[in-house]
């Protein structure tokens, strides 16, 4: 672990209905990087060794509270804005042992290089390779994340996550789904996800065709983009996740959770079926994740996702 150092610089932005001036700043230790505002944190990317995924936390628009869940006491491994394969060559990468807190298959990564911006957006790249607990790595990555944050409250991430598989043959598999589209029960899980905090009630999940239904407590199915939107307290707050039209599996599949304590969101790239990769051969996946006050509206996403597919 290098020299524990910090990092800070401030500057006052107008607000975009110039009715107030707020405070931005970065803060960068050890391990993580944060983004505040009037000493709010409104994004913290988390990278130290002591996790076993890099990921964010908390993330929250100005002046809410924070909306993802770090580590809840019912999945420890869910570590709030994420991304994770479910099994590798039949090793799992997901969940931890209860008693090393380490999954059997273990993802390790280079320091994060981080360009910080004078609008106060970033660009985040680190190579990450894929291996089981003991063994050779079978698979590698160079992520790349763009994080901006908006004058009108929203916070928008760019994930680019190249994979190159290293072993003869790498299988991306996942626990299958339980039969119908909605079925009740886990499985199909695996990339990149987010768990939100328990307090969001009222919970409404939309795709570009219209609000889905939760009957179940789980929504499955394909779609250019999922956005998930309730309250935590007074004020409404919702997040997005955009597919990009040359992913794998495009239009995305998705894993929708609103039961009990789970708040979840996945894009569940492998979830109708297991990918197979040769040695050199190369996946990449795209996505757009903007969190955002407020409920959007059907026409809103649609606006969002046909903006996010005429990106290079």
């Amino acid at each position: 672990m290098q020299a524990h150092w910090l990092l800070w610089v401030g500057v006052i932005v107008a607000l975009s209905n110039g009715s107030a001036l707020a405070a931005r700043s970065w803060k960068q230790d050890d391990g993580q990087l944060a983004l505040e505002q009037d000493g709010q944190v409104l994004w913290q990317f988390l990278y130290g060794k002591q996790e076993t995924k890099p990921c964010f936390h908390p993330l929250a628009v100005p002046g809410g509270p924070p909306l993802t869940w770090h580590r809840p006491a019912d999945h420890r491994w869910h570590c709030a804005l994420w991304f994770s394969w479910k099994y590798i060559n039949k090793v799992n990468y997901w969940e931890e042992d209860v008693k090393t807190g380490l999954p059997a298959g273990r993802t390790e990564w280079t320091e994060p290089k981080v360009e910080r911006r004078p609008d106060f957006s970033a660009h985040l790249e680190m190579g990450l390779t894929y291996r089981p607990a003991g063994g050779e790595a079978v698979l590698k990555e160079w992520r790349t994340i763009e994080v901006a944050p908006a004058a009108d409250g929203t916070l928008q991430q760019d994930w680019t996550c190249e994979f190159t598989a290293l072993a003869p043959e790498v299988v991306l598999d996942r626990t299958p789904p339980p039969p119908g589209p909605d079925g009740k029960g886990p499985g199909g899980y695996a990339g990149l996800s987010a768990r939100l905090v328990r307090e969001f009630q009222e919970v409404q999940v939309m795709t570009p065709t219209g609000v889905v239904s939760m009957a179940t407590g789980r929504y499955r199915g394909k779609a250019e983009g999922v956005d998930y939107s309730g309250k935590v307290g007074e004020r409404e707050y919702g997040i997005a996740f955009l597919d990009h039209p040359q992913n794998l599996n495009a239009p995305s599949p998705w894993y929708v959770i609103d039961d009990g304590p789970m708040r979840y969101v996945n894009a569940a790239v492998i979830c109708f079926g297991a990918h197979t990769m040769k040695a050199g051969e190369k996946l990449t996946l795209r996505y757009r994740v903007i969190l955002h006050p407020g409920r959007w509206t059907v026409e809103r996403l649609r606006e969002e996702v046909a903006r996010y597919r005429r990106q290079p």
